[in-house]
């Protein structure tokens, strides 16, 4: 995750960002309220079913054993 690529090697990305910050055109992206709110409600219907899935017991135990709760493994 470290190389360093050689000089006059970067992705089209990366050349992309460095063209658009030296003519200083960077913009932010905007979404119309029409589309902000489409994404929310998929959003919503994608993750309701994890969230009322509770947490599963196994972690309830763990969470319990970190906080000091359990006596299960202690040295």
């Amino acid at each position: 995750m470290n190389e360093r690529k050689p000089q006059g090697q970067q992705t089209t990305m990366e050349t992309a960002a460095t063209n658009r910050n030296k003519k200083g055109i960077a913009k932010p992206a905007k979404l119309s309220r029409e589309v902000q709110a489409r994404l929310g409600q998929q959003l919503r219907a994608m993750y309701d079913e994890v969230v009322s899935q509770g947490v599963p017991d196994r972690f309830t135990e763990l969470l319990n054993r970190i906080n000091g709760g359990g006596s299960k493994d202690r040295q």
